[in-house]
């Protein structure tokens, strides 16, 4: 029988020395191997495990929950923000009203850019919009995390370097293993009707596409946010609202987020 991993969190209730080893050596008991261990909050800690019967892990479970030292948290078969939680120490903060909204701030860059490498692996069509004021990394982050995915990066739009506004593109830009890039502001602003003749080919296309300010693309096209798999915001800090006239006026004199990415 194949091993099959797992997803351990609890809450530290009485921290004593010596609580994490009890937990190790119970794990052991029940064949079940720690493949990484790192706190995921202030008072929590989070396991992947690898056990070959389900059997046991419900046996943990049940140990655990008499234990007066721990609560446990999740217990579950891993998803994306646990690995993320696990490898980084902390978890993606993510919109309590809506789930595919994920937040960030600059000083969780790391984070961001393995998040969206992760997104950008998986096959098939998917549509990620990213929003956070002028030079807060958007764009860095963005090419980071392509770079991390083994993918090929196209700018449809954006105000990296000058001004790009495509019309076309040639022929083996047209893969599903590239990423395209737009920015929601040139496109919608700036662009003429072969540039969204462009932008309607990509969305066509069974590839990764992310939008920099999908609410201004959203708000003079076609599409809606309930279009998009994934919405990213990105700030300088907790409290920094997003404001699109500060962003439009960016634009407007050919401002980048790119200025200190370093090629």
């Amino acid at each position: 029988m194949d091993r099959k991993e797992w997803y351990l969190e609890y809450e530290i209730q009485k921290n004593r020395p010596g609580l994490l080893g009890d937990i190790s050596s119970l794990l052991g008991m029940l064949s079940i191997n720690i493949v990484t261990i790192n706190g995921v909050d202030a008072g929590r800690r989070g396991l992947l495990l690898l056990a070959k019967d389900h059997k046991n892990i419900e046996r943990l479970e049940s140990i655990l929950s008499t234990m007066d030292t721990i609560k446990v948290t999740k217990l579950r078969e891993p998803r994306l923000r646990d690995r993320l939680a696990v490898r980084h120490g902390r978890y993606i903060q993510r919109d309590a009203d809506d789930k595919k909204t994920f937040r960030f701030v600059r000083d969780e860059l790391g984070l961001l850019v393995d998040f969206m490498a992760e997104l950008f692996k998986q096959e098939g069509h998917k549509l990620i919009g990213i929003r956070g004021m002028p030079r807060v990394g958007k764009t860095e982050s963005i090419v980071a995390a392509s770079v991390c995915a083994n993918k090929r990066w196209l700018f449809v739009s954006s105000t990296l370097l000058k001004q790009t506004i495509r019309s076309q593109l040639i022929e083996d830009e047209y893969n599903c293993n590239n990423l395209f890039i737009m920015d929601g502001i040139v496109s919608t602003r700036r662009a003429n009707e072969k540039h969204w003749q462009l932008v309607r080919e990509i969305m066509r296309l069974d590839a990764v596409k992310v939008i920099e300010h999908p609410d201004v693309f959203v708000q003079n096209s076609e599409y809606t946010l309930e279009d998009f798999d994934y919405i990213i915001e990105l700030r300088n800090n907790p409290d920094e609202e997003i404001t699109y006239e500060v962003v439009d006026q960016n634009h407007i004199f050919g401002g980048s987020d790119f200025g200190s990415f370093d090629f």
